[in-house]
């Protein structure tokens, strides 16, 4: 068959040979053994409920083998035997444009080459999954397939529930991941609730179709460390020659060598897994590896000497790291992790002085013992990060949580209020006042012909727009602007392309609405083909997380969801062509709630509209309600956003003097 005839297919009309898994690839950890015999019962009768009853005797032990090997039912035997990639937009089967963009971000997000366990249908993050097993994605490309611009598929959490009648201004595509009921919410609920094949943890643009590989993320971890040298430097300086350490190659952190190299220092990124460190390096995106610890001090040492900019994957753990470059009187500036600590207990970090091999084992056999290394670990690792800012070093909490994980483990990162942390998230002290506050975030296209020199003229496109903005902008955003006019100029030289055609950049909502209109002008003159316009999650309005995005929020707020719901739903009415709302996200299942959205420019006049109506919501709803926070950037922006927006009126906070709260209580 074509690769259109398996699309339009959807699951078979016979039975596939069974398969064996690759061997070689990046596989998921195998998950807790959680589930009762009854509950193994039951998630075996989920998992059939997609195949004819004829074939349910053969599925059923296969299945049953699965979930006893790897703790989930992802149902290898249906995955295609075609390759998965981001294929030019005219090659999916479609009755319309709008789906067949959405069918494109979704094997962009199961391609090999970006996804960091796609066997498993995960993306990034260790468990950010796209779908929960091969049906799921089998029936979701027949019904994009085969939708028409007046339906709407539904999808819960990687199921697809079904299509439709909506409107053409209606999304053609909702999506929800790991919405749990509060009380039901815990750990281990997760865990049964994932097993048993009813909901999972989409992290924030796996399961909503809009990752774009680590690219998305390096321009975000440029920004930080950057920023992160500003704060510690003095003028005069420069950060070549400076050592940023961190921890973590596989999915989104996989982007943390490549932005130290952007940024000018020596980055030391600490893998545990080879598979991943390999991987990077093969893609370009490190520039060394080392797998002992006397030889990473003495190249470490030598980088410092020379003033180079390089950055360096060490294959094993981090703690040992911090440890002997503190022995070693080797000065870190500045100091981070991103490894996954949003699943501490699966295999989101792995704890010091086991193997890599030997944890594996433990998470599955001994998810105990595991629990108890992990926290050693942390203590551990909180220790001589400790020891290592009492020099001087910067460290910042990479809203991984980390700071999260060490505290419940009971290492030494609290303030004296014994309330806060001793160290700031980067939201804190960099991403919230510099850029989220003013409307700046993390803005991103795919060019959906393929055609490397349609990415080009994008962005020339947006430095263009960006530059013409530049001439205009307020002292308070000049930096803002300059430092993504320079991101977009040395875009292609910095190879980030992984997978699609995309691009991102920091924009506010001013600067993606001109970006966004100037690209669709030129699709309608047949200067460029469409482009799919999106955002991570990680962004001004769409998410709501203590201990990241909203974590520069003082006024209690922080802890709750409204602004990521409101998000979703108004950018839905407003003119996305997709839109989805997940439980979890970056930080962990439980610990945020995210919404994001796809929009497919068409050179039409339609998208026009669309593009002017939603873009001004997506920003300016985080705007105000980090201006109801106090925070005065925020109050900033929305004050000239309303001054140039009639239609926009924003309730303002009337500020307090503290002295009049002293005496009261």
């Amino acid at each position: 068959m074509t690769f259109q005839e398996y699309i339009l297919q959807g699951i078979p009309n016979e039975l596939p040979p069974k398969r064996e898994y690759p061997e070689g690839v990046n596989r998921a950890p195998k998950r807790k053994d959680i589930l009762t015999v009854e509950e193994k019962q039951l998630a075996i009768k989920n998992a059939l409920r997609y195949f004819p009853k004829s074939w349910h005797k053969a599925l059923a032990e296969e299945f049953a083998k699965e979930l006893n090997m790897y703790g989930r039912i992802y149902m290898h035997r249906f995955k295609p035997d075609y390759k998965i990639y981001a294929r030019p937009i005219s090659e999916y089967p479609s009755n319309c444009s709008q789906a067949a963009a959405i069918m494109l971000m979704i094997q962009n997000n199961l391609d090999p080459a970006v996804a960091q366990h796609p066997e498993e249908l995960i993306t990034y993050g260790g468990n950010g999954a796209v779908f929960q097993n091969w049906a799921q994605y089998l029936l979701t490309m027949k019904y994009l397939a085969t939708m028409t611009e007046e339906q709407t598929l539904h999808m819960y959490s990687g199921h697809p529930m079904g299509v439709f009648p909506s409107s053409k201004n209606a999304p053609r595509v909702v999506v929800t991941n790991g919405m749990m009921i509060p009380n039901y919410s815990k750990p281990d609920d997760w865990e049964k609730f994932n097993a048993l094949g009813v909901t999972q943890y989409g992290q924030m643009t796996a399961g909503s179709f809009m990752y774009i590989g680590p690219q998305g993320i390096v321009h975000g971890t440029t920004i930080t460390v950057m920023n992160a040298f500003r704060k510690i430097l003095n003028k005069s300086e420069t950060s070549h020659g400076k050592i940023f350490l961190t921890a973590g190659l596989g999915g989104m952190s996989g982007a943390q060598p490549k932005a130290g190299n952007i940024a000018g220092c020596i980055t030391v990124a600490a893998e545990v897994n080879p598979k991943a460190a390999k991987k990077r390096y093969e893609q370009g995106w490190v520039d060394e590896l080392i797998e002992g610890l006397d030889d990473l001090a003495t190249r470490v040492k030598q980088a410092q000497a020379e003033n180079e900019v390089v950055s360096i994957a060490f294959i094993g753990n981090v703690v040992d790291v911090w440890e002997r470059f503190y022995e070693e009187n080797i000065f870190i500036h500045v100091g981070s992790d991103q490894t996954s600590l949003h699943i501490p207990w699966t295999g989101g970090y792995y704890p010091v002085g086991v193997t890599y091999e030997e944890a594996n084992r433990l998470i599955s056999e001994a998810p105990e013992v595991f629990k108890q290394k992990v926290q050693e670990s942390l203590r551990r690792h909180a220790d001589t990060i400790n020891k290592h800012t009492k020099r001087g070093t910067y460290f910042f909490d990479y809203g991984n949580a980390f700071l999260l994980e060490a505290s419940r483990a009971g290492a030494e990162v609290m303030a004296e209020n014994k309330v806060d942390f001793k160290y700031p998230s980067y939201v804190q002290d960099i991403l919230g006042p510099m850029c989220f506050d003013y409307g700046f975030g993390p803005f991103r296209w795919v060019c959906t012909s393929g055609k490397p020199e349609d990415l080009d003229k994008t962005d020339a496109i947006a430095a263009e727009v960006l530059q013409s903005i530049m001439k205009d902008a307020p002292e308070e955003i000049k930096l803002q602007m300059q430092d993504n006019i320079t991101w977009i100029k040395n875009a292609k030289q910095n190879n980030m392309v992984v997978g699609s055609q995309a691009r991102i950049l920091y924009a506010d909502s001013e600067g993606r609405m001109k970006i966004a209109m100037a690209f669709n002008n030129a699709i309608e003159k047949g200067e460029i083909g469409p482009v799919v316009l999106g955002r991570d999650h990680h962004d001004v309005s769409g998410t709501d997380s203590p201990f990241r995005e909203t974590s520069n929020i003082y006024d209690g707020s922080k802890f709750t969801a409204d602004m990521a719901m409101h998000n979703v739903i108004g950018d839905s009415f407003r003119g996305a062509t997709w839109v989805s709302i997940h439980n979890g996200g970056g930080v962990g299942w439980g610990e945020v709630i995210n919404g994001g959205f796809g929009m497919l420019l068409d050179g039409s006049k339609e998208a026009k509209e669309r593009l002017k109506n939603m873009l001004f919501y997506d920003v300016n709803n985080g705007i105000a309600r980090r201006s109801w926070a106090r925070n005065d950037e925020a109050i900033f922006a929305i004050k000239r956003e309303m001054k140039r927006t009639p239609g926009l009126k924003v309730t303002l906070p009337n500020l307090v003097d503290e002295n009049l709260l002293e005496n009261l209580f």
